[in-house]
């Protein structure tokens, strides 16, 4: 049986192994550890025994597309919200490297990114960028997969019918069987609560403010490259001793108190909110990983990417505007009902492997492969522990050791020159 060859879009290959700090310097995350969530999805769903994956990086080349055509049977493109103003280069090149390519084109869900009350105006100034990458993967697939509601109605006011809601290939990891049940009766003072934030949303400063003084297991699990920059290396210069509501800075409490992680792997990142009893913010990947992990996680919706998969997948949500600073994570798990997300996840799941059949892909969860052979590899491979700030610290103390120990060691070496300077009879030499 011949292997398909599939070039996937992915930052890195789900057995790569990279520090915290190669993971930073090469930007393996993308700016955004969320995005290895859906990649390592995608990866898994298409890792069958006909085919080999193979992970491309953000974006191929120009110069390959040759070689991609001569190696590969189809690209396979995973994308979050894609269609937002500061990734118009980003989408540009895309466009021109799939233009080239003479091979099928699958986009596995891609959104578009405006207010949570689905401002297509906002969305002009991204007009002739998405027109051409649509028109462009259409060229070489019979249709092209969305994440939501929203991002469907775009497209099409743009021309394009052959439009596929299908929500993020993340919540398919684990095929059409996902289920999560709340594990206490109600979140208390001492509960174990997972915050993630996406820093630029100013009005969850509140949020982070009121949570911090109430709950003392509370962890707050960072995404951004810059956070896990400054879990690294502490503050730029030009910032230290800053203050911010929002925890950027060392000087923050949730710093002091090393209560944040950074994961540079989907694994260890679920294993670990496996152990919460609730998991919210407005990370929409952040709480995917928590849902993965059979932990009810709560969306605070602050955009039209994570409102329309929040809707699609029927995960319990609010809108940021209804959001405040006495917005209480007790009364969030209260309200919280994932009776639609279980009942519903079946059949989003066959209409996700009916969009890959179209495209003429297989799937995993077929009968007769094996999904266990990813999760048996992840299993295998020795993944770098969180980053937390508090492991800095002994480090430093380490650090300060060594240069009091110099400065004795200087301290000794100037005495000791004054006294050889002196000669045996106690009178000077000079």
């Amino acid at each position: 049986m011949t292997t398909k060859r599939i070039l996937l879009r992915a930052w890195k290959d789900p057995f790569c192994v990279a520090s915290p700090t190669a993971t930073l310097q090469s930007n393996l995350i993308g700016n955004n550890a969320g995005n290895l969530i859906f990649s390592n999805a995608a990866y898994k769903l298409l890792w069958t025994s006909g085919t080999e994956v193979v992970a491309s990086g953000p974006v191929p080349d120009l110069t390959a597309a040759d070689q991609i055509n001569d190696q590969f049977d189809v690209f396979v493109v995973p994308l979050a919200n894609a269609f937002r103003r500061s990734f118009i280069a980003e989408l540009e090149s895309l466009t021109a490297l799939i233009r080239r390519l003479k091979i099928p084109v699958v986009v596995l869900g891609v959104g578009a990114q405006s207010t949570v009350g689905y401002d297509m105006a906002r969305l002009a100034p991204l007009r002739d960028a998405v027109h051409g990458f649509t028109a462009a993967v259409l060229d070489r697939s019979p249709s092209i997969g969305v994440r939501g509601e929203f991002t469907g109605e775009y497209l099409r006011s743009l021309g394009f019918d052959d439009v596929d809601v299908i929500g993020c290939p993340s919540l398919f990891m684990y095929g059409d069987r996902l289920r999560v049940e709340k594990r206490v009766e109600a979140i208390r003072p001492d509960s174990a609560v997972c915050l993630n934030v996406s820093p630029y949303v100013k009005k969850m400063s509140e949020v982070v403010q009121y949570h911090q003084e109430r709950y003392r297991g509370l962890r707050y699990v960072a995404q951004d490259r810059d956070t896990l920059r400054t879990l690294l290396r502490g503050d730029p210069p030009s910032q230290r001793g800053a203050t911010n509501p929002m925890p950027v800075h060392t000087t923050h409490a949730l710093f002091r108190q090393g209560k944040i992680r950074f994961f540079v792997d989907p694994k260890p990142w679920m294993d670990y909110l496996s152990r919460f009893d609730v998991c919210f913010g407005t990370r929409i990947h952040g709480n995917i990983a928590g849902l993965l992990a059979g932990t009810p996680s709560y969306v605070i919706a602050h955009d039209s990417r994570t409102l329309e998969l929040a809707r699609y997948f029927e995960i319990p949500h609010r809108s940021i505007a209804q959001v405040g600073s006495d917005t209480d994570i007790r009364d969030l798990y209260d309200e919280a009902d994932f009776s639609a997300f279980n009942a519903g996840h079946a059949a989003r799941f066959s209409t996700f492997t009916e969009f890959l059949g179209k495209h003429g892909l297989a799937h995993i969860f077929e009968p007769g492969e094996d999904p266990q052979r990813f999760e048996q590899m992840v299993s295998r491979t020795r993944y770098p522990a969180a980053v937390e700030y508090e492991s800095l610290r002994p480090i430093w103390h380490r650090v300060q050791r060594v240069r009091r120990r110099s400065r004795r060691l200087a301290r000794a070496a100037v005495r000791l020159r004054r006294t050889d300077r002196r000669d045996p009879t106690g009178g000077s030499t000079a």
